[in-house]
Formats: C-alpha cells, sequence, structure tokens
C-alpha cells in the first residue's frame, strides 16, 4: 500500500525545551509488589524513545503511569515541567499525551471514521444547547472534525478513506491497528505513547508500521515513547531505548550501545553477566 503525504494541521507544535516528558524517581507497589522501582527517564521533544525488556519488566505500568491509569506511589512525571501526577487520563490528554493499547481498544460496532471522530472530543468546544438546537456553530464544527477525521486516515493512505464508513471489527489487525493510531493523533497531542504498535502483524505490515512511525515524527513533529518487542523493530527506529527488568531500568543509550550492554543481554536470555559471575566467585 502507498504512503500518502498529508499535511494534517491542528497538531501541537512542541517548543523547543530541554525534555518534553520527565519521569523522576517513580515508583509504583501493588501491595507488596513493586511494579516499578526508582525509574528515572528524560523524552525529548521529537525523540522516538523505546521501552524494552522481558515480560514482566514494567513497561505497560510506566505507560499506565504516565497517562493516570495510575498513580505513583512515590515520584514525579512531568510533562513541560508541570507534574502529572494525580490527573485522572482524559486530563492527562487534555496536557497533549495520546495512547494506543496492547489490545487494541476500538468500539468494534462504530464505522472507522465514527472511531477517529470520538477522538476529537477534548477539541471540541459547542456547549449542550448548540448541540441540542443543531446551531451554525455545531455544524461548522461538526464539518471541520469530519474533515479532519478523513485526513489523519489519509496519513496512511487511501484504503482507510474508502472504508472510512464500514464497521471497524470488519478491518484486519493491522487496519484496526492504524484506525487506534489516527484516533490517538486526533486528540492533538504533542507525545504519543505507542504500546506495541507491530504486535500481531506479519513483516509486510512490520515494515509498514515502521514507515508511518517514523513518518508521525519526521513530518508532524511528534514526539513518541514506545514499548516494542521486536528487537529489530526497535533498533531500527529508535533514537534511544530504555531497557527495564523486574520494574528497574538496567540501561539506557543508542540502540548499538544497548545491543551490546551485558545487562540488557542477561536480562534477555536469562544467563549472568560477567559482573555477576565475578561477584560469585
Amino acid at each position: 500500500m502507498s504512503i500518502k503525504r498529508v499535511r494534517l494541521e491542528g497538531v501541537a507544535v512542541q517548543p523547543t525545551i530541554a525534555s518534553i516528558l520527565e519521569l523522576v524517581n517513580v515508583n509504583k507497589s501493588f501491595g507488596g509488589l513493586v511494579a516499578v522501582q526508582d525509574v528515572n527517564l528524560q523524552i525529548r521533544p521529537k525523540e522516538i524513545v523505546s521501552i524494552i525488556g522481558p515480560n514482566g519488566a514494567g513497561k505497560t505500568t510506566v505507560f499506565n503511569l504516565i497517562t493516570g491509569i495510575y498513580r505513583p506511589t512515590s515520584g514525579d512525571i512531568r510533562l513541560q515541567g508541570k507534574s502529572l501526577v494525580g490527573l485522572k487520563p482524559d486530563q492527562v490528554l487534555v496536557r497533549g499525551i495520546a495512547r494506543t493499547f496492547q489490545n487494541i481498544r476500538l468500539f468494534n460496532n462504530m464505522t472507522v471514521l465514527e472511531n477517529v471522530l470520538v477522538g476529537q472530543h477534548t477539541q471540541l468546544k459547542a456547549s449542550v444547547l448548540d448541540s441540542l438546537l443543531r446551531t451554525p456553530r455545531v455544524l461548522h464544527e461538526e464539518a471541520e472534525a469530519r474533515k479532519r477525521a478523513l485526513d489523519l486516515l489519509g496519513f496512511f493512505g487511501s484504503a482507510l478513506i474508502e472504508r472510512q464508513e464500514e464497521y471497524a471489527i470488519n478491518l484486519s489487525y493491522a487496519d484496526r491497528r492504524r484506525v487506534e493510531i489516527a484516533r490517538a493523533l486526533a486528540a492533538k497531542p504533542q507525545l504519543l505513547l505507542l504500546d506495541e504498535p507491530t504486535a500481531g502483524m506479519n513483516e509486510a505490515e512490520t515494515l509498514e508500521a515502521v514507515k508511518y512511525v517514523r513518518r508521525l515524527r519526521d513530518e508532524i513533529g511528534l514526539t513518541i515513547l514506545l514499548i516494542e518487542h521486536k528487537l529489530t523493530v526497535t533498533m531500527g527506529i529508535s533514537d534511544r531505548i530504555a531497557v527495564l527488568d523486574y520494574g528497574r531500568k538496567i540501561a539506557e543509550g543508542l540502540p548499538d550501545e544497548i545491543r551490546r550492554d551485558e545487562r540488557v543481554i542477561a536480562a534477555y536470555l536469562g544467563k549472568p553477566t560477567t559482573s555477576d559471575q565475578n561477584t560469585h566467585e
């Protein structure tokens, strides 16, 4: 499928700052279980940063902390220097962070277009009375929302525009993932969190996904934080990679540095590092 180049008007432009997102000594415990421990992370504007690690490492928990689904046991999470701790997910979305989920969460009995329109609810300004009376303001806002939703679908090519009136449940897995990303973009985020964007995709679909993730940064100027299990994808797409293991950040750096890091190799293969072996000798 060819990729259509479009300009998505209204996507938030990020100011020039040292970091857009900061996690400062973030901890999260569930009873006696420590899921995230002393995690520090900085994301700079227009970066693509990946969080990797074995199953159960705490990656999705970090996403849930950032987006307000969980509240940290301690530590702080800041967007452009302002704390997000204590905000509800809808408030975090309004602040400028949108996300997708590991398991796609579309409204399957709504059309493709309707799913993307739902993502624009935080951007609509008309009052309840305007909606009831169907005032010109409402009609104009609805027309603009529909136009922008089609632009967002068009980012992924013409196929989704052609299927805009189909129910989401009828789409392929890869197309449902694209619709979910389009819905997230509808909120005009500054920071987009992608939870395993290529999960369940074949090789061709994965390569296509890598292209549009890069385009989200290069053409729209988004900052992207992603979780990805396919290391070939992570190594090829990321500006920086942070590695979690048992809730702790054990490494962070450029892809080539992470590929050679003994602690990362040990976490994935379950083998002790040289330093661990020396400790036990």
